[in-house]
């Protein structure tokens, strides 16, 4: 990482790094640089954990798909492998992840994660709109207010892989399955063939 770990973090975070610990059997390496600002890592913490709470609108299999993808477009090593390993939790087809990277010339994504994963995409990739067709879509299956959640959980994993990608926060090897593209594209990614 470009910025180093503390070697004491305020006890007013020491509860999640314990949590982590516990859940994990580590402490997630962004929460070590999250960790410096105590306040910014509490509001983080508390924003992801309202996007991915168990009555969220959206699926637990729909938020990860987005948040692996998005990962996959910025390229975040340690975002696709801690989304990663949640997505293959909550996913029951290792072909459909496997696919995620390249999921425009796949027939295992129905026409609802394709309507969210173009909308992914277009709010990610620099250069790139989200259209009023692409809101349409989105309202076959969502109300506004799902929409508007939709919108903020990619923006906030836009932010968390931006940010972990900047000061270069390594993978932990949560994830074994081959989901990480070999380069970011932004039309046809391919699918990385390593294991990992």
């Amino acid at each position: 990482m470009r910025i180093s770990s503390k070697e004491k973090y305020s006890i007013t975070i020491r509860p999640l790094l314990w949590l982590q610990r516990r859940h994990f059997g580590k402490v997630l390496n962004p929460a070590l640089l999250w960790g410096r600002k105590p306040p910014l890592f509490w509001l983080v913490a508390s924003f992801f954990g309202y996007l991915d709470r168990r009555s969220s609108p959206l699926s637990p299999v729909m938020r990860s798909l987005v948040c692996v993808r998005v990962s996959q477009l910025n390229d975040c090593a340690f975002c696709v492998d801690a989304n990663g390993m949640k997505l293959a939790e909550r996913c029951d087809s290792e072909d459909k992840i496997k696919a995620l990277a390249n999921w425009q010339h796949s027939e295992l994504f129905d026409a609802q994660e394709q309507a969210v994963l173009r909308y992914v995409e277009a709010m990610t990739i620099t250069g790139q709109r989200v259209t009023e067709t692409m809101l349409a879509e989105l309202k076959q299956w969502y109300s506004e207010d799902t929409i508007v959640e939709l919108t903020a959980l990619v923006s906030f994993q836009n932010l968390s892989a931006k940010f972990n990608t900047a000061l270069d926060v390594p993978e932990q090897g949560f994830c074994s399955l081959p989901i990480q593209p070999d380069t970011v594209a932004t039309k046809a990614p391919s699918v990385s063939k390593e294991e990992n």
